[in-house]
């Protein structure tokens, strides 16, 4: 699996769909995890590490790898901020 195989998913719009779903159960879950008193951060490390360690057992180590080497560059560029920048 390679990079072609990353963007295929990403352009996919049933993947997309399922995915926007996935992260709705996601959210409710650390809503509950907060309403539960579990720190936000704690949740946040939990849920990432549980997230590569799917990643890792369904795809591999090196396809897993090579989505975490991505993380830097997406993150700054705001993809996973709640706000836009301008």
């Amino acid at each position: 699996m390679n990079n072609a195989f990353l963007s295929s998913l990403i352009e996919d719009p049933d993947t997309a769909e399922s995915r926007r779903e996935a992260l709705g159960f996601v959210t409710d879950a650390f809503a509950e995890a907060i309403m539960a008193g579990v720190e936000s951060e704690d949740f946040a490390h939990a849920a990432l590490f549980a997230a590569m360690q799917e990643l890792v057992v369904l795809h591999g180590e090196e396809l897993a790898a090579l989505f975490a080497k991505n993380l830097p560059e997406r993150i700054l560029s705001g993809e996973f901020s709640l706000t836009h920048r301008h």
